[in-house]
């Protein structure tokens, strides 16, 4: 593949002979294989330019400027879209061109790769977990299961009882202090002082 660009040497413009000057400088500078098409001395030159420039790419006028470039017959671009290209390190893209190792653009290429692949390998992990995630729980997980539940449910019976044995236990001496408060003072009294020394309580007549 041959990169082609078309300039034009005699241009009496300042502006695009610097912009020519800038796109073969770069391309000589980083030892790119590229041939010069002058279209100011070669008709066919600047017909075959005019003709393969895409119709989104030429001005108003209809007549595209120099300089512009192609890979063989393929349109790389004008000296806007090569500086934007240059600017983001990615030229040989631009270019059409395989990136040669230790550039930029092959850190960048690697770089994307490398996300890419890491994106990829975290959605595989996400099916896969979705996936165990979806099946039935084994005999196994079941059973455990159950057992879990049937736990909890004992555990809340045993409180439950607990609670009122608690409660039986606050009415019986509440009833038997009642049963006491009852009875005459002089009877409560000397059932305490019977109840302190361990003595027998006489018997009530008849």
């Amino acid at each position: 593949m041959v990169i082609k660009v078309f300039v034009a040497t005699s241009s009496g413009s300042t502006a695009i002979k610097k912009k020519q000057q800038e796109v073969v400088g770069f391309l000589e500078a980083n030892k790119i294989d590229f041939q010069q098409m002058d279209i100011a001395g070669d008709e066919d030159n600047r017909k075959w330019m005019r003709e393969n420039v895409p119709g989104e790419k030429k001005p108003q006028n209809g007549i595209p400027l120099p300089p512009q470039i192609f890979n063989e017959e393929r349109y790389c671009g004008d000296f806007e879209s090569f500086f934007s290209a240059k600017e983001e390190n990615i030229i040989y893209s631009f270019l059409g061109l395989a990136p040669p190792p230790g550039t930029k653009e092959t850190e960048k290429s690697d770089a994307t790769h490398e996300t890419e692949a890491h994106t990829e390998d975290k959605a595989d992990e996400g099916a896969h977990e979705e996936s165990q995630s979806a099946q039935p729980p084994s005999e196994d997980q079941q059973e455990s299961q159950e057992e879990q539940a049937a736990t909890g449910s004992h555990c809340v019976t045993q409180k439950r009882k607990k609670k009122s044995r608690k409660r039986e236990k606050k009415r019986k001496r509440w009833r038997s202090k009642k049963s006491l408060s009852t009875l005459p003072c002089d009877t409560f009294f000397l059932e305490q002082v019977f109840r302190k020394h361990k003595l027998e309580q006489p018997r009530q007549r008849k």
